[in-house]
């Protein structure tokens, strides 16, 4: 078997969503990119349209497709990844426009999506593998782990199996939770490489517990020689190893990981800074957590519910509401806690907390969970008694009768015009009439980086003033007098 283990960067997609709440704009994007292409990855995390155009356009005021076309134009050396695939599962977004926007970035030049199904409902998923397939795509199938007492090692190898059965690009071993042990990881690894019917497998683990690095190693041991990874300061923490600890760990086990650190060095300074001047955390190695076993929350969840009890002025309730979400989770069937899912059970968990009585309030996403439009398994898999105190209210029954619309394109622009451009379609559906507002705008690398070393600028621009000849520098004891740009830049 080949020693060669190539890599999948997540830096800005998942590292970047898991550690700052996908707060990084296009210039720093664009300003990174580069450095990241030279590095020798196999392949990038490029774009998650869903939650990324609305959070770019709320929050950051940019326009998540001005990203994709300037992005992809710059990556000359790696493939783009897109991720999600079509989103199957109830969607207010139309299918139509979830497809047009697959479509745009296969013109763009992305060449492999990665996606994933809930549940693990591989039969319910092949719509979305035929999509992409015919798309030009090749498309890469999220095996996702899990703990519960239906989530045994008999589930993952028939699980497996049907997934293999779709003939994807790829498997991808998947630990949103970072919940695998070394143990684990090793014998699910052999059953994966078993079960595949030789399909290639990746791996793709959040650190949230601290054993990820480890269980990379593990995984490669076992045959599998595609691993996502980011790079510091978004590695580690609730996001992907570092590359540069997973790099050297495999060299000293003997094996020959395919990359370059060198350029990665200016995209770490870049992403560092940023991160100093923006306050974003900076992903760091974790210590084991016992308890993430019992709720499984992933770790960009926590923040969240904390910021919802801390609105009702019942943040001490946060501890109760873990411990709530492992009742929530058995009542819901246990499902795997990933997006949505993942959400659905812990906002209800609160939601109960806060009511002070278990379902007395639910949202509308878990009405439709219970009536299966999440996924057809939570229909047999809830407590059936639960299932029918929460369809058992006014509001169920307005939404068992109302079909979600889906019109086509040619109908969507009957409603906004027949003018309306793609983009306009993608903007309004993905990230409403704010994403409208901003539409064509985005950051540059310079506004970003501009302030980096704000004292060299502004020598450099006095020295370049003919009326300055030299220009003196004090700074406590000690001074210099510099005499040209090139000068300055080197000594300050």
């Amino acid at each position: 078997m080949s020693t060669e283990i190539k890599f999948i960067d997540t830096t800005i997609r998942d590292g970047m969503a898991s550690l700052w709440a996908q707060s990084m704009n296009t210039g720093t994007m664009l300003g990174v990119l580069p450095d990241l292409d030279r590095a020798g990855f196999e392949s990038m995390e490029f774009l998650s349209p869903g939650t990324r155009t609305k959070k770019m356009a709320q929050d950051l005021g940019e326009d998540m497709l001005q990203w994709l076309k300037r992005g992809a134009a710059l990556a000359s050396k790696t493939e783009l990844r897109l991720h999600g695939g079509l989103q199957s599962g109830h969607s207010l977004v139309p299918f139509s426009v979830r497809r047009l926007v697959a479509e745009m970035a296969v013109s763009q030049g992305i060449t492999i999506d990665r996606s994933s199904n809930s549940w693990n409902d591989f039969e319910e998923h092949k719509i979305n593998i035929q999509e992409m397939r015919s798309l030009g795509l090749r498309p890469v199938v999220n095996v996702i782990y899990a703990i519960s007492p239906k989530h045994t090692i008999d589930y993952y190898r028939e699980r497996i199996r049907q997934a293999a059965a779709l003939k994807p690009y790829r498997l991808c071993f998947k630990d949103v939770g970072g919940l695998l042990t070394p143990e684990t990881t090793r014998e699910l690894t052999r059953i994966f490489m078993e079960s595949a019917n030789g399909i290639e497998v990746e791996f793709h683990a959040h650190s949230t517990n601290g054993l990820a690095p480890i269980n990379v190693l593990e995984a490669v041991k076992g045959g599998i020689r595609h691993i996502h990874t980011a790079i510091p300061p978004l590695a580690n923490g609730t996001s992907q190893p570092s590359i540069l600890n997973v790099a050297s760990n495999l060299r000293a086990l003997g094996f020959d990981p395919v990359v370059d650190e060198a350029p990665l060095q200016p995209a770490m300074e870049k992403l560092a800074f940023v991160a100093h001047h923006e306050h974003f955390p900076i992903g760091a190695p974790r210590l084991f957590d016992q308890a993430l076993y019992n709720h499984q929350v992933p770790g960009g969840m926590m923040s969240n519910l904390v910021h919802q009890l801390k609105l009702v002025g019942m943040e001490d309730k946060f501890q109760q509401t873990l411990d709530e979400i492992v009742q929530v989770r058995a009542d819901f069937g246990y499902p795997i806690m990933v997006t949505p899912l993942a959400q659905f059970v812990g906002s209800q968990a609160a939601i109960n907390v806060i009511a002070g009585e278990r379902y007395k309030q639910v949202s509308d996403e878990v009405i439709q969970y219970a009536l299966g439009l999440w996924g057809r398994e939570a229909v047999t898999a809830m407590d059936q008694e639960v299932r029918a105190k929460i369809l058992d209210r006014k509001r169920a029954r307005e939404l068992t009768m109302s079909e979600p619309p889906d019109p086509s394109l040619k109908e969507l622009r009957a409603q906004y015009g027949e003018n309306t451009t793609d983009e306009e379609l993608i903007l309004r559906f993905y990230g409403g009439e704010k994403a409208l507002a901003v539409m064509g705008k985005s950051s540059n690398p310079e506004d970003v980086f501009s302030a980096r070393q704000p004292i060299v600028a502004l020598l450099e621009r006095f020295a370049k003033q003919r009326r300055f000849r030299h220009v003196a520098v004090q700074k406590g004891d000690t001074s210099m007098t510099l005499r040209s740009a090139p000068e300055i830049a080197s000594q300050v």
